[in-house]
């Protein structure tokens, strides 16, 4: 194809167009820095292990509960990342600021369409013309196959910009969908091991029933004899009715969580039913380097930094509205008035321009939207280090329940023991007949409540280690043994 000759209307087209795309690369407003987030500790409250965390938020997150070597719990959190609603919701959401992204790229190239179109029209001989000039009555046809063009030059990078934010909330969608994949699976894990508490509880208050039948045949034996009262054959009726009543209210706690865990898992809870088991959990110890990389994996501060990326690029979008918006106009295709030669190469026809539209008076418009960017990007840094602060005492709280835990459970044990050693001397010397049954219901019943209170008290260990991963975006590695299989340190004869 030849050049277009000096003068030209085409080549002066074509200079405008150059001259556009060589300035389109220039952009108003501020290129975004992500701000500091906030004061930070130099060290964790708590004791060591722990390091400080450089960003990895973008790392795969690992799957924590395999640490807890429990096939059922892994059984769970795979239906549930499968099943559930929630989460099917948080990834539709990914989808659609995906698509929205892609959307806004589409005004980054131009946009060409054909547009043919014919029509027949018939002018009347009364219309208005200039005056002196005969006007006759015809009818007429045209026939145009246009490509139109359009394509706008960003000199001021409002495309771009608005481009960057959507991608930026793209990201900040897809961080928000790892938050509620990863608050899914350590709800899972926390109403899984509140079960396995009550498991225990249970197991601990059925075997106080068997225990106090045999109390109360051994009282009514006695007083049949003569050797004991009424009042001790009610006492111990009271104390059996007491802890058949303890295990029917575990009974509902237990159904409640199983229905819990249902609805988690994308169930009806009708459906749905958790073997009991009087597996003994321990909490993994926590490995050197531990709370590492906080600010690393957190999906919720990735979520809030990315969201306050797109803010910060608003800023350039209403910036840009104060400059001139210049938009690329082309046509080029064949008119003519008779459908047979609409494809004759002389019938062509051509057109190329700019459009140029610039804002002389918005009545404070303008301004009031950049004040409105900044304000929406101010706002988000103030998220931003908030949520930055929720994720520091989160893990502090996590990390010094965990130890505070730790120390109660085991002063808990020596409780635990002491109570069994009373309960035995007691219930030994009223066979003898050195002391009444009511000495043997108090020992019985403290000895009952601290094996409870351990139990319960280890539980909340296994919740607190949950939230613990779940404050460190995810877990961690380690090659400690977690568990022990079986009835670890309650799993004693009570006879």
């Amino acid at each position: 194809m030849n050049e277009f000759p000096p003068g030209h209307p085409g080549r002066r087209a074509a200079a405008v167009v150059l001259c556009a795309l060589v300035l389109g690369g220039c952009a108003v407003g501020p290129d975004y820095k992500r701000p500091p987030p906030g004061p930070l500790p130099v060290k964790w409250k708590a004791a060591p292990p722990w390091k400080e965390g450089r960003p990895r938020d973008a790392e795969i997150k690992l799957s924590f509960w395999e640490i807890f070597d429990d096939p059922v719990l892994t059984a769970l959190e795979l239906e549930a990342a499968t099943n559930s609603p929630t989460l099917r919701a948080a990834f539709e959401r990914v989808e659609q600021s995906r698509a929205i992204a892609r959307i806004s790229r589409a005004d980054l190239y131009p946009g060409l369409s054909f547009d043919p179109n014919g029509n027949r029209t018939r002018y009347s001989s009364s219309r208005s013309a200039q005056p002196g000039s005969p006007v006759l009555g015809y009818t007429g046809s045209d026939y145009v196959l246009p490509l139109d063009l359009s394509y706008e030059v960003d000199l001021w990078g409002r495309v771009r910009r608005s481009f960057r934010a959507a991608r930026e909330q793209a990201q900040a969608s897809a961080a928000a969908y790892q938050n509620v994949l990863l608050s899914l699976q350590a709800d899972v894990a926390q109403t899984y091991f509140m079960i396995r508490s009550i498991d225990l509880d249970r197991r601990v208050v059925g075997e106080t029933i068997e225990l106090r039948k045999k109390n109360l045949a051994l009282v009514e034996s006695l007083h049949r004899g003569g050797a004991d009262s009424a009042v001790d054959v009610a006492e111990a009726e009271t104390e059996l009715a007491s802890a058949q009543a303890d295990f029917v209210g575990l009974d509902l706690s237990r159904a409640q969580l199983e229905n819990a865990l249902a609805a988690l898992c994308g169930r009806t809870a009708s459906s749905f039913s958790l073997a009991e088991t009087t597996r003994f959990y321990r909490p993994p110890a926590i490995p050197v380097g531990l709370p590492a990389d906080l600010l690393e994996r957190r999906p919720d501060v990735a979520e809030a930094e990315r969201a306050m990326a797109a803010a910060s690029e608003g800023i350039g979008v209403a910036k840009a509205a104060y400059f001139p918006s210049i938009q690329l106009t082309g046509r080029a295709g064949t008119e003519s008035v008779e459908l047979k030669d609409v494809f004759n190469w002389e019938n062509r026809i051509w057109s190329i321009g700019p459009n140029i539209s610039l804002p002389l008076f918005e009545g404070g418009r303008i301004r009031a939207g950049v004040q409105q960017a900044r304000a929406a990007y101010e706002e988000a840094v103030a998220q931003y280090r908030a949520q930055v602060l929720v994720a520091f005492h989160e893990v502090e709280d996590g990390l010094a329940g965990l130890s505070l835990l730790r120390e109660q459970y085991e002063a808990q044990m020596r409780a635990v023991d002491g109570a069994r050693k009373g309960a035995d001397l007691s219930r030994a010397r009223y066979k003898e007949g050195l002391a009444s049954y009511f000495e043997v219901v108090i020992a019985d019943r403290t000895a009952l409540e601290n094996e409870i209170t351990a139990y319960q008290l280890n539980g909340q260990r296994m919740v607190t280690t949950v939230q613990l991963i779940k404050a460190l975006g995810g877990g961690w590695k380690a090659d400690n043994p977690m568990m022990t299989n079986g009835i670890a340190p309650l799993q004693k004869n009570r006879e």
